[in-house]
């Protein structure tokens, strides 16, 4: 169905090739899993199999790229949207109406078919991806998980025989993410439609896999194979296949399930190492050794019976929270339960239809913004909203130059996120979480006492979260506070202290990390789930138990 023969792709101003010696077929009726380090091209390559690549990006393609006998280099992506459709990491990038409704339909009216089909369509769709509730609202008062979904549902509506996904889930919570998953396994094995998708968090979508196709590195010929096989020679893996190295599991288990029956052995070895076989929780934050002192850490930031009313939504309700110097907080909860609007709330771009936000002695929608920056970073969602410079460099320049920081600042820190990105490459040119990594650079060389997150994690491999996790823990411990907006429940897992849970807006449920996470069947991270009872939460905990002089 999908055929790559020896593709290489040069983007215009580049001396070497994005990809190249790419050579792998997509039978009909797969799910082929493409995945890698950031930055590889992953990116590229689906972009090929829609005409995207070159005919829209620009460059040059050698080689030659087929989809249902066509030629891309010959269709233009017009002459292909009856047969591919494509979501890509952006999904405001491709709409084109402003209601949920008329967005799943506009695919099928360009290609003309008869209202009847199109309702029916819609309709299917609109229950196939939980959006029924979304059908009559504008597009742009959904969260970014919810656009997400519309975006894919756009796409399904005029039933291509190809879809090409690129990180799908990224913005989804874990049960819209199994939702959207479960739709996808359905179209390949009762309609045959053909999936190529690149996505990040493997610990999703590894077991939905029939191949997975890797680019191990910039340049380097694909590996394509069986799941197992592919991840037990991967750079990339999710903690499920880290914990199987680990153990020395063979075959590597891919799956919870898989995994829990192999884990008698590495039970009974941790239930010795750990005291009453709970698991090592993670340390609390500095701030909170101090307590026995008679005065308490003063909190960098107080919310109070806040309320925020969008329009006729209500997206806040009577939320309290504290924000304590060197703590890291998770929020985490539904797509559209409130927590980009409350992290907006922090940084003074809602204002409170009632109660209060206090960053100390300033109210933030009251905050002049080159007085506010000192406070509280926010990194949003699209890091694209905070990047305006031609260069890397010249990002960093300003950023140096606007939180009065020495010269080279920001520059250190996109070098420690992102070791492989020159000074003069374009913020456009680099990936999803490449441009992530860069706006939090930026945000961090203020060194705001208060940071704030909205999916961190989106776009980044996991050698890329690893490195930010550090970058993080260093912050807490250095006094600052942190909130984190994520699905991603392996970040949370692995960094935060504390979880505040929210849904339709209210807060349900607030504590330390293992508290909240291990009673959760959505929100537990892969390794909880694998030694439940035992209190575990990351592969970093098991290790360190198993090998404590190894710390």
């Amino acid at each position: 169905m999908i055929r790559f023969e020896d593709v290489s792709v040069t983007y215009d101003g580049s001396d070497e090739p994005t990809v190249q010696g790419v050579d792998f077929e997509v039978p009909e009726g797969e799910l082929v899993l493409l995945a890698g380090p950031s930055g590889v091209g992953k990116s590229t390559v689906l972009g090929a199999v829609g005409g995207l690549v070159p005919h829209f990006t620009g460059g040059t393609l050698r080689g030659r790229v087929t989809v249902a006998g066509r030629d891309t280099r010959t269709h233009k992506p017009r002459e292909l949207a009856d047969v591919v459709g494509t979501v890509g990491q952006d999904p405001l990038s491709h709409f084109v109406t402003d209601t949920v409704e008329d967005e799943l339909a506009y695919g099928m009216e360009s290609l003309g078919l008869a209202p009847d089909v199109m309702r029916r369509r819609v309709e299917e769709t609109l229950d196939l991806l939980g959006l029924a509730g979304l059908r009559d609202r504008p597009i742009a008062t959904l969260s970014g998980g919810q656009q997400q979904r519309v975006a894919i549902g756009s796409v399904l509506t005029p039933h291509p025989s190809v879809l090409v996904l690129d990180e799908p889930t990224s913005a989804l919570d874990p049960a819209a993410a199994e939702e959207v998953l479960a739709v996808l396994q359905r179209l390949v094995h009762d309609l045959g439609t053909t999936v190529l998708m690149a996505e990040h968090r493997l610990e999703r979508v590894i077991q939905y896999a029939d191949q997975v196709v890797l680019l191990p590195a910039p340049g380097a010929a694909p590996v394509l194979g069986p799941p197992a096989e592919v991840m037990a020679v991967s750079p990339v893996y999710p903690p499920v296949v880290a914990l199987g190295r680990l153990a020395a599991w063979t075959p590597l288990p891919l799956t919870v399930r898989d995994a829990r029956r192999k884990a008698g052995d590495l039970k009974r070895e941790l239930h010795n190492a750990a005291p009453e076989g709970r698991g090592e929780l993670r340390d609390k934050p500095p701030t909170s050794r101090t307590r026995k002192r008679s005065t308490p850490p003063t909190p960098l930031g107080e919310v109070r019976a806040l309320s925020v009313t969008r329009g006729r939504v209500q997206a806040l309700s009577h939320i309290d929270l504290t924000l304590t110097p060197g703590e890291t907080i998770a929020l985490m909860g539904r797509n559209g339960a409130g927590k980009s609007t409350l992290l907006n709330a922090l940084v003074g771009l809602v204002e409170p239809s009632s109660g209060t936000v206090r960053l100390g002695e300033a109210t933030p929608h009251r905050t002049a913004p080159k007085d506010l920056v000192r406070k509280v970073g926010l990194v949003p969602q699209e890091p694209r909203d905070l990047l305006y410079a031609d260069t890397v460099a010249a990002e960093c320049a300003a950023a140096d130059r606007d939180a009065g920081a020495a010269p080279g600042t920001c520059r250190a820190l996109v070098s420690e996120l992102l070791p492989d990105v020159t000074d003069g490459t374009h913020p456009r040119d680099l990936s999803e979480g490449q441009r992530l990594a860069l706006a939090l650079a930026v945000v961090l060389t203020a060194r705001p006492p208060l940071l704030l997150l909205d999916e961190p994690t989106r776009g980044l491999d996991y050698a890329a979260k690893a490195r930010l996790v550090t970058v993080l823990r260093a912050l807490a411990a250095d006094g600052h506070a942190i909130v984190l907006a994520t699905h991603d429940v392996e970040l949370a897992a692995e960094l935060a202290h504390r979880v505040v849970l929210l849904a339709e807006g209210e807060v349900i449920a607030d504590g330390p990390t293992a508290d909240i996470v291990v009673s959760s069947p959505s929100f537990a991270p892969q390794v909880t789930k694998i030694l439940a009872p035992q209190r575990w939460l990351t592969v970093t905990e098991v290790r360190a138990a198993l090998h404590p002089e190894a710390g």
